[in-house]
């Protein structure tokens, strides 16, 4: 019997013809079978029975043991050659899928290059701009050196015109007295002399000093100094113990110097408590000595700055202690073993000029604890209110030297260069934040202050808090700096008006708007001063400092808008601060002051 044949794989039926190849588009890897849809897998067989012999290269059964037998039966050409096609493209779809990661790592790695190659940039424009600013600077440096070479070598061309005969040496020495009292504005006009010939130069020299005689209306000065008393060389203006014996010896001083050299002035102007005595002095002595139709006005720029001595001191001026420590005169209202030398000053002048560019005179009157309301509100018919101003000459960002960059209304480029050039100078950090300037002052109120400090930190502002001299001020601000501290605040101490300063170089005044702010004046009709306080009172008067800050950041055209607005306002001591004495001096000389002697 002849043995059983087995036919394994392809020879049990021809083949099938080749698939035909269509291309195709791979779209994610997963497995090798997925890519090749069109190999086809040829099956290996694989026969086993129990039967015992021997083997043979026939491909007869070998016995393995003595129940098993196996065919090893090798794939023909046509089997090698598929599973070679799907080994291989197994292999190629695995290099397919490695070069996919490597794509993806290789994008990875390009955003981290493109981001380290933005902040590379961010901070090469912010160190240009550092440089800018350093340059910037020293150009004015260098200009102000210019300038003051230009001032030295106008006093050499003064001698030069005396020595060629120009002037005589009396003109010379006047022209000298009057470069040298005038400085800065010489410095600015005169800064090209080296141009200009000996005539040409002299022409408006004298041009020049025609103008300084001009805009004071002829008006000299006289300097008092104590030959015996060291009352004023002294590092500060005041602040010693002995303040009111200084100051009281000035004006009695200056009073003598008047009647002694026969003038009679319209007007004695005198200012805060410094001068605040010569007002009693003037109507308990001098008015009776050829000064009957000369009248006093008070200008007071800080009513809570007010003086407080003895009684007893009075008569180191002259004046008599009993017969003004009383309540309707210099008697303190709180302290009443005192005298309140302000407080004369407001009884015993023509008029009164109280300073304020947001205040009304109700709100000066009645709503700031200075102490003073009962005074102020007896004598309110003869009180004035005044905005602050500047010398337009000193503070104008056009020509401002001492800018790293000058701009103007018509041209404000320069001023978000200035501000990076501040932001330097007090260590904050470069960007484009706003930054907020707090102004303190006796009048403001400390908790609203410090609550306008909390928001604009909160709102991301970096804050300046502009704090003037005074002991009563300090100490709380003192305590205000321990508890508010960070990179993003600084305290600066000013001694002079910031509020118009800082209008004039385009920053927008915003009102603290607080339910608790007892000072704030939320309509301002009253105020006297309508220029400067409707200005005011129309940019954010109506607004809480966070809703401002919303506003600079939602819509900067509109803030850019009251930028230029006040930029613009004439804000000089030429302008309303100058109109509102001029009607105190008209309206002050018609009145006379006068004290009743029944209750003596």
């Amino acid at each position: 019997m002849e043995a059983p044949r087995l036919v394994v794989g392809a020879a049990l039926r021809a083949p099938p013809p080749p698939p035909q190849f269509r291309p195709y588009r791979l779209l994610q890897p997963r497995s090798a079978s997925h890519f090749l849809p069109f190999v086809r897998r040829t099956p290996l067989i694989r026969s086993s029975y129990s039967r015992k012999g021997k083997d043979n290269a026939g491909g007869k059964p070998r016995q393995e043991s003595s129940s098993t037998v196996r065919l090893d039966v090798e794939p023909n050409n046509e089997q090698r050659t598929n599973l070679a096609d799907v080994q291989r493209k197994g292999d190629i779809a695995d290099l397919f899928s490695e070069a996919q990661r490597n794509i993806l790592q290789l994008n990875k790695q390009r955003l981290v290059a493109i981001e380290e190659l933005k902040k590379l940039r961010d901070e090469n424009k912010s160190l240009l701009q550092d440089i800018q600013v350093i340059e910037t600077e020293a150009q004015g440096v260098l200009i102000e050196a210019a300038q003051s070479s230009s001032f030295c070598e106008l006093l050499l061309r003064i001698d030069t015109m005396v020595i060629s005969g120009l002037i005589t040496t009396t003109e010379a020495s006047d022209i000298r007295k009057k470069v040298v009292d005038n400085q800065l504005t010489i410095r600015r006009a005169f800064s090209d002399i080296h141009l200009k010939p000996d005539t040409e130069l002299l022409s408006e020299l004298r041009l020049f000093m025609r103008k300084l005689i001009d805009s004071v209306n002829g008006v000299g000065l006289i300097l008092i100094e104590p030959v015996q008393l060291s009352y004023f060389n002294r590092e500060m203006l005041c602040g010693y113990p002995d303040d009111f014996e200084r100051f009281s010896y000035f004006s009695r001083a200056s009073l003598d110097y008047i009647v002694k050299s026969g003038k009679q002035p319209d007007i004695l102007h005198i200012h805060n408590w410094e001068t605040a005595i010569v007002a009693p002095l003037f109507w308990d002595i001098f008015a009776h000595q050829g000064l009957e139709n000369t009248r006093i006005t008070l200008t007071c720029q800080d009513l809570d700055s007010q003086c407080l001595v003895e009684p007893a001191k009075l008569e180191l001026c002259g004046l008599d202690p009993h017969k003004l420590h009383r309540a309707d005169r210099l008697q303190d209202p709180n302290k009443t073993h005192l005298v309140n030398i302000m407080k004369g000053g407001i009884v015993y002048s023509n008029k009164v000029v109280l300073v304020s560019s947001t205040h009304s005179k109700d709100v000066l009157i009645q709503g700031l604890r200075h102490g003073l309301e009962a005074t102020l509100t007896a004598h309110k018919d003869k009180i004035l209110v005044a905005s602050h101003g500047l010398d337009g000459e000193l503070w104008d960002p056009s020509k401002d030297i001492y800018l790293p960059r000058r701009y103007s209304v018509n041209d404000i480029e320069g001023k978000s260069f200035c501000k990076e050039a501040l932001k330097r100078r007090l260590g904050f950090r470069s960007g484009s934040s706003i930054i907020v300037g707090c102004i303190c002052d006796g009048n403001s109120n400390i908790h609203n202050l410090k609550e306008a400090v909390q928001v604009a930190l909160l709102k991301s502002a970096q804050v300046i808090f502009l704090e003037n001299l005074g002991p009563v001020v300090n100490s709380t601000v003192r305590a205000l700096k321990e508890e508010l501290k960070g990179d993003n605040i600084t305290f600066v101490e000013v001694y002079d008006e910031a509020l118009i300063k800082a209008i004039k170089y385009g920053s927008v005044p915003v009102q603290i708007n607080f339910p608790s702010d007892k000072s704030r004046l939320s309509e301002g009709h009253n105020c006297h001063n309508k220029k400067m306080s409707q200005y005011i009172f129309s940019t954010y008067g109506d607004l809480s400092l966070s809703e401002a800050l919303d506003d600079f950041k939602n819509d900067p055209y509109h803030w850019d808008g009251h930028t230029k607005d006040g930029m613009a306002k004439g804000l000089s001591w030429d302008a309303e601060c100058y109109e509102l004495h001029w009607e105190a001096y008209s309206s002050g000389k018609a009145q006379r002051f006068w004290v009743s002697s029944a209750s003596e």
